[in-house]
Order: structure tokens, then C-alpha cells, then sequence
């Protein structure tokens, strides 16, 4: 069954319906993925390579562990990490386990659908696990990690449900739209709530005690679980600001759960959105950011912010492609370097490089990085001269900001490419176009700023610079 196009084949009306249909219909994957991960890492004669093993057998799970791996939030001396076996002694076995769930969620979500609601519970849902890991008192890694992973999979039912193309995701849609109260709406459309349907998931696919104890009723057994609850009720709040009374009964909630004052939270809570806003980049999703507080909508344009950069990053990056161009000219490097540069430092959710074909009238993918370009590399086919219904991606000059015609039409294989606003830098030699870098947020709501322009810019010179030392040689 597809995500797209077909439908729930009866009416779920019952919280164990609902359990069995996401777990067995529509994300069997996930389900078993998480419980072996779960199972792994919860038995103290796992071994690295058994974990490794688990995350070695998806490719895109691999390089997203990897990506996190190199981050300043998982990785804070920032030695570089290579192999996932190294991320496991290097990090830590509960800290890759924290990016391997993680990545997991993201991707078996998103492949399957990008509607709004599901952006916006995925936003709450790593705002809240960041914030509920900053704010945990520095006990251990497996404490850290723990309350991380219980944040973001607090909501999985509403996660799960909004992930699936169903009859009845359609019908809850239109009573919320209504602005009927969610609970009332659920209950009408469902015949249970999301809160149920979480419970039943966790325990359906084995995500362990303390999880349970967090979608629990009644009292927290713990201040960790009781971290986790307030954690997640302060990032759904936060959306409507920093200040008034539901927020300030938050902080005093908070200041019991870690034994802070609610002024000192106050600030902490305000850096933690910024971290937030990085890890949601670091996991390929810099859509979601624009749904995190601090990047609401801007003004009365209609329109929300680009996320923020990764300046020290992008240094970073730009000086090991400078080393690289230094030593030995190699156009793939420098192009990987390119890719990595504007995915995680710039920000942009799906990248391309495209290349002359054999017959050199199209640029055809020959690097892709990001969420939905599997599709690209059988059907993403661009004129060089600029015709046909993508032809306006190729630019006239130099790097410049692509802006849709109003009435683009949706392309059969990607119901964004043409028509969402991209960055797209041109690759000359002799004058001539041999090449096009490509970069988009799909469904993120925003035009890429002036910033992200400059910087994407600074990034296609090297490889610029790399064509004209090997055409030199």
C-alpha cells in the first residue's frame, strides 16, 4: 500500500485498530526496526557491531547517523567520525542509538507524506526531545539519551497517523480546520485519541519502560518522566511565545523537575529552540524549523523565515575543501564537500549535481543528497538550452534564487521541483555549461534568504575552481 494514493481499506474504530492497521499495514518497517534497535541497546551483551550491524543495513539511516555523528549536539569536540562503529565508541552506544531512532522516525514518516499536520507534530516533536535533553541534569549518557528519545516519541500515534494517506486523516483534518476542540474531533473520527493509540504503539512495538512510564496515566514514577511530559507540553506552548500563564505554569512545573529557578529555565528553554532548530537541519528536515519558535511567520507576507545557517560549519567545510583543492584536484570530493556543504551548513533539504549526458544537449543527476530525490536519478533530465517544463532552473548567469511561475504545474514523478523556490548555481568550462547545482526545502514554506544565497555561491566557486585547475592541467 503507497502513501499517496491509496486508502485505508475499512473504517479503524477502535484505539486497537488503529494499532494493528499502523503497525502492520502501513509501517511495518519501522516497527521492527525500532524494536531490534530497542532489544539491542537495552541488552548489556549487545556489542557494537550488533548496533552497527542493525544500522549498516539502511543506507540512508547510516549516512544520517554519520551526519549527526559530526555535530556539535552529539559530537561536542568535534573529532571527525567516518564509520558508525566509531560513532558507537566514540559518542557513545545510547547517543547513537538517540540518532539512529531519530533518523528513523524522520524518514519512515516523511517518505510516506508531507502533509501540514505532520511537519508540525514533527517540529514539537524535536523541539521537545532537545529541550528535555538540555534541561536534563548532567547525570549520564543513558539518562540523556533516554529522556531525548521519550520526548520525541511521546506523540508517535499522532506522529504514525498523520504519516498515512487514510479516509479518516482527511476527515479529522477537515473538523480541526473547523477549529473543533482535538480531543472532541478525535473521538468523532477515530473512535479513540492519539493519546490511546501512542500508548498501544509503545507497547505494540516494545519501546521500552520507560516510555511507557511517560505515556502513562496518572503521576510520573520520575522527575525524568515528569521532564519529559513538561517538556513536551512547553514546546506545543511555545509556539504562542515566551510569556503568559500557561507558559509561566510550565517553568514552575519545570524548576520542580530539575531543580532550576523558572527565570534561569526562561533563558535556557530560548537557547535550546536555537539547538533544536540545528538538530532538525543535521536530520535533513530545515522545514520544520520555520514551524520552531523564534521563526514564526514573518510579518504579513505569508510567508516564513529560511532557517538558520550553520556559520562555523560552513567554515568548516569551506576550508576542507581549500585543503583539498591545495593537495590534489578531485572533482568528486569537491563536489561531495559541495553537497554536504549546502545540505547540512546552508540548510537545504535536497540537493543535485547535475552533469552533461553522452549526448551533452541535458544535465542529468549524477550526485543527489536528501529526502525524495530517489526518484530524481531516473527522470530528473534538464535541456541544457532551457526548454521544457523545468527548463527555467537553468540560470542565465550566475547563482541565483529560482523563483516558480504562479502557475507551474506539479511534474508526475515530484510534486515540488519547479514549483517550490530553489537555489541553483551553474558549473562552465570554456563557457559552456557542463553542469548545474540544485538545491530545494520541497514542502518548507520559505524562499531561501540572501545569506543561504551567498553561501551556496562561495561553495560552487570551488568547484568552479576545481573544473578550471583539471581543465588547466
Amino acid at each position: 500500500m503507497t502513501a499517496k494514493t491509496d486508502h485505508a481499506p475499512v473504517r479503524m474504530t477502535s484505539t486497537q485498530a488503529w494499532v494493528s492497521y499502523l503497525s502492520k499495514v502501513e509501517l511495518p518497517v519501522l516497527a521492527n526496526t525500532l524494536r531490534r534497535i530497542n532489544e539491542l541497546t537495552d541488552s548489556r551483551n549487545s556489542t557494537v557491531n550488533e548496533l552497527a550491524s542493525v544500522i549498516l543495513n539502511d543506507a540512508q539511516l547510516t549516512s544520517q547517523v554519520l551526519r549527526l555523528s559530526n555535530t556539535v549536539f552529539y559530537n561536542q569536540t568535534r573529532t571527525q567520525v567516518s564509520t558508525v562503529s566509531r560513532a558507537i565508541t566514540l559518542i557513545g552506544f545510547d547517543a547513537v542509538k538517540s540518532m539512529a531512532i531519530s533518523s528513523l522516525i524522520v524518514d519512515a514518516l516523511l517518505k510516506r507524506n508531507d502533509r501540514p499536520h505532520l511537519l508540525r507534530c514533527l517540529a514539537r516533536a524535536i523541539h521537545a526531545a532537545v529541550q528535555a535533553r538540555c534541561l536534563m541534569p548532567k547525570r549520564n549518557e543513558t539518562a540523556l539519551e533516554e529522556v531525548f528519545i521519550g520526548a520525541l516519541l511521546m506523540n508517535i500515534g499522532e506522529l504514525a497517523f498523520w504519516s498515512c494517506e487514510t479516509d479518516q486523516a482527511n476527515e479529522l483534518e477537515q473538523h480541526l480546520r473547523l477549529e473543533e476542540p482535538p480531543v472532541q474531533a478525535q473521538k468523532a473520527v477515530l473512535h479513540t485519541t492519539f493519546t490511546e493509540i501512542t500508548r498501544g504503539l509503545v507497547e505494540a512495538w516494545s519501546l521500552g519502560p520507560f516510555i511507557k512510564d511517560v505515556v502513562a496515566p496518572g503521576q510520573a514514577n520520575s522527575p525524568a518522566a515528569s521532564l519529559v511530559r513538561h517538556s513536551v507540553e512547553m514546546a506545543r506552548v511555545s509556539e504562542q511565545g515566551w510569556r503568559g500563564d500557561e507558559m509561566d505554569g510550565l517553568l514552575d512545573q519545570l524548576s520542580e523537575d530539575i531543580g532550576q529557578s523558572p527565570a534561569v529555565i526562561r533563558d535556557q528553554i530560548k537557547v535550546n529552540a536555537t539547538e533544536a532548530a540545528r538538530v532538525a537541519v543535521s536530520l535533513g528536515i530545515p522545514q520544520v524549523t520555520a514551524l520552531m519558535p523564534g521563526n514564526e511567520q514573518a510579518g504579513n507576507s505569508g510567508s516564513t523565515q529560511a532557517p538558520q545557517m550553520d556559520a562555523e560549519l560552513q567554515l568548516e567545510i569551506l576550508r576542507d575543501l581549500t585543503q583539498s583543492l591545495a593537495e590534489k584536484p578531485d572533482i568528486n570530493e569537491v563536489c561531495l564537500l559541495v553537497i554536504e556543504g549546502i545540505h547540512r551548513a546552508i540548510g537545504m533539504q535536497r540537493v543535485a549535481l547535475l552533469m552533461g549526458d553522452r549526448s551533452g544537449n541535458d544535465l542529468v543527476p549524477r550526485k543527489l543528497s536528501g529526502r525524495g530525490t530517489e526518484a530524481w536519478r531516473e527522470h530528473f533530465t534538464l535541456p541544457r538550452d532551457g526548454a521544457g517544463a523545468l527548463g527555467a532552473l537553468v540560470p542565465e548567469g550566475g547563482c541565483c534564487i529560482y523563483q516558480p511561475d504562479a502557475n507551474a504545474r506539479a511534474i508526475e514523478y515530484d510534486r515540488w521541483l519547479g514549483r517550490v523556490p530553489a537555489l541553483v548555481g551553474p558549473l562552465r568550462a570554456g563557457g559552456r555549461l557542463v553542469g548545474l547545482f540544485y538545491a530545494d526545502n520541497a514542502a518548507g514554506d520559505y524562499t531561501p534568504s540572501e545569506q543561504q544565497l551567498a553561501a551556496f555561491g562561495h561553495f560552487i566557486q570551488n568547484a568552479q575552481l576545481c573544473l578550471t585547475l583539471m581543465a588547466a592541467k
